[in-house]
């Protein structure tokens, strides 16, 4: 049962300041499964245990992402996100999970909880688009402080999975599961796990089902709580903070390296300012445009070069270089030595 009190959530100052802590219902606890010091794991990604008693109660968004990919490096289990959203129920996701749950049908449960779901984590893409005889659910952090987030992404479609599987049986099979990261080491998993292909180095996270598929009802739809849910929602976010424009433009160079360099221009349009006003406020804080792209580059150069499944010349196409020698010459800059003296 879902206990609920507005008036609680007014009286106390409560805002969303990221991601609500019902996303890490049972961490600390799944953590220990795998072998890993909880304590470590949250102390290294700056969590306070304190935030993850309450469903309502909120992380910011790039310590949740970091708590996961800790996770995973401390356990040794590299599919950590993975295993962690197979076995998270739809309950345990609190006031999102409940939406799905209290809707009249499936569809209008994925539809819910797509469109509310920047109430329960900011600076998220979450929707769904139409392909005719299907839907594709697409799922995308774009917060700039958060480069590395394949442990949530993972987590995250298999939630959604589990709100899909509530109604149409644990084993059900949906059309296609794309991820936007490479592909891990133990790849197979994902593709047993989620019971259909899966496809990696795709433009977002997305879960490809059958509109036919999505007509069942749900079995404990109930408007009147629906409204309930989606009223507190609204209250915990009355007052949440915005990302600052930094992490905005760092959040636009991850997306653009894939196409190569990043374009100030560009950016600068998608953000809804001029390239010379943009300009003029990085400066304000110290910053360059390109000195963004050069930390960006910087920091997924650290991560990739740690995953051995990954070449160091599609590393070189990730990061927006045409040729791996542009590579080489960025690792001297950043790390003193070339991309393969690092990994070997």
């Amino acid at each position: 049962m879902l206990h609920l009190n507005p008036a609680h959530l007014v009286d106390s100052n409560m805002c969303n300041q990221g991601v609500l802590s019902a996303a890490a219902s049972g961490l600390s606890e799944f953590i220990r499964q795998k072998g890993a010091d909880v304590d470590r794991v949250l102390g290294i990604s700056g969590i306070n245990p304190e935030l993850l008693i309450s469903p309502t109660l909120s992380l910011q968004l790039p310590n949740y992402c970091k708590v996961l990919e800790q996770a995973a490096l401390v356990s040794g289990c590299d599919n950590f996100g993975l295993h962690y959203g197979q076995q998270f129920q739809p309950k345990s996701l609190g006031l999102i999970g409940y939406i799905g749950l209290c809707s009249n049908t499936l569809e209008s449960a994925l539809m819910n909880m797509t469109n509310n779901f920047y109430l329960h984590q900011k600076d998220t893409l979450n929707r769904m688009v139409d392909l005719g005889d299907s839907w594709r659910i697409d799922y995308q952090v774009q917060h700039g402080a958060i480069l590395t987030r394949r442990q949530d992404a993972e987590l995250t479609m298999g939630m959604f999975m589990n709100v899909i599987r509530e109604v149409m049986g644990p084993h059900y099979s949906p059309r296609a599961i794309h991820f936007e990261h490479t592909r891990p080491e133990f790849w197979q998993e994902h593709s047993k796990l989620f019971n259909a292909p899966v496809y990696f180095d795709q433009p977002f996270n997305s879960i490809i089902i059958s509109k036919k598929d999505v007509q069942h009802n749900m079995p404990g739809r109930d408007s009147i709580l629906l409204t309930v849910i989606l009223d507190t929602l609204l209250l915990l976010n009355r007052s949440s903070p915005s990302q600052s424009l930094a992490d905005q433009v760092r959040s636009h160079i991850q997306l653009e390296l894939s196409e190569g360099e990043p374009n100030l221009e560009k950016i600068a349009h998608d953000i809804g300012l001029t390239s010379c006003t943009l300009t003029r406020r990085l400066k304000n804080e110290g910053l360059t445009f390109t000195h963004l792209v050069d930390q960006v580059r910087c920091e997924l150069a650290e991560h990739y070069i740690k995953q051995k499944n990954i070449p160091i010349s599609e590393m070189a196409f990730l990061l927006g270089y045409s040729e791996v020698s542009a590579l080489s010459r960025a690792f001297k800059r950043w790390f003193g030595v070339t991309p393969r003296q690092l990994r070997h």
